[in-house]
């Protein structure tokens, strides 16, 4: 199985990026299932970086239905410490406009459906998340950003809807009174099992519409979303190329971490079964 020490989350046409080498396709198997699709390991720039289609190469995956913690797992087992996750997004906020993009500080979560923790069937962990997105990571993906032109905003609180349908007018006027900046489908429950995995992640949202609140803009269709966001496809591949150089040999951040401290189940009380599914994130403090 090849090794990556980088991993990117988003649409099919991402790892279509000029300049990758020694491409393979791989599906590893997790304890949570299949991930989304096979996922894409390729070399760039002299490092290894692992695509993963969020929704799979067609887009036949709903929102809802995302394999998040397959996803996270399969690119913990390939040796992933960082995941840029790219997202169409909406704005709610006149000053961010359709085309701009946006690396989010915050999250504001909406889902109702979603698993979003590895730490289920007898072990108990709490994760710290007031920092929900990687400082370190979200400023190399903002200052890539800037050095390839892009109209991009550095900070922002990002609502995660359910899905798969789109805001009512109410809603999205709710969601701006409460100071968000841009609403989207996909952030969680990833985020959260990234931190859990000890994994750094940022995203780059790419701002497609004005949501539905705003007055004077066409109203958000799936026809305008899609558009716009094959608008900004190129000018993201750069970004996270240009981004990838910037890693770091070693991490500092928080992230890497974790879940130090916070799995409070004694180990003797941990099914072996569960033990055994998530050696991978606990094995270097629970044997």
């Amino acid at each position: 199985m090849p090794k990556a020490k980088i991993g990117v989350i988003g649409g099919t046409g991402l790892y279509e990026i000029e300049g990758l080498t020694d491409i393979e396709e791989v599906k590893p198997k997790t304890p949570f299932g299949e991930p989304s699709d096979s996922i894409i390991v390729g070399t760039l720039d002299g490092t290894e970086i692992a695509f993963l289609p969020r929704h799979g190469r067609g887009h036949f995956v709903s929102p809802t239905e995302i394999p998040a913690r397959a996803n996270i797992y399969a690119l913990k087992s390939l040796g992933v410490e960082w995941i840029f996750s790219v997202s169409a997004v909406g704005s709610l906020k006149e000053s961010i406009h359709p085309l701009d993009l946006v690396v989010p500080d915050q999250i504001i979560d909406r889902t109702k459906s979603r698993v979003n923790s590895f730490f289920t069937g007898g072990i108990v962990a709490h994760v710290g998340f007031a920092r929900p997105f990687c400082p370190c990571l979200s400023e190399i993906l903002y200052k890539a950003a800037l050095e390839e032109n892009a109209k991009v905003h550095p900070e922002g609180t990002y609502i995660i809807m359910e899905g798969p349908l789109f805001s009512t007018k109410a809603e999205s006027n709710l969601y701006r009174s409460w100071g968000a900046s841009i609403i989207g489908m996909t952030a969680l429950p990833e985020a959260k099992l990234a931190r859990e995995a000890e994994i750094c992640y940022a995203t780059l949202g790419c701002v497609t519409d004005y949501d539905v609140w705003h007055e004077t803009e066409e109203e958000v269709t799936i026809e305008i979303a899609v558009a716009n966001l094959k608008r900004t496809a190129d000018m993201s591949k750069r970004i996270i190329r240009r981004a990838a150089r910037y890693i770091p040999d070693k991490r500092d951040c928080q992230c890497a971490s974790a879940l130090q401290n916070a799995i409070l189940t004694d180990p003797k009380l941990i099914p072996p079964k569960t033990k055994k599914e998530l050696a991978l994130l606990i094995g270097k403090y629970i044997h």
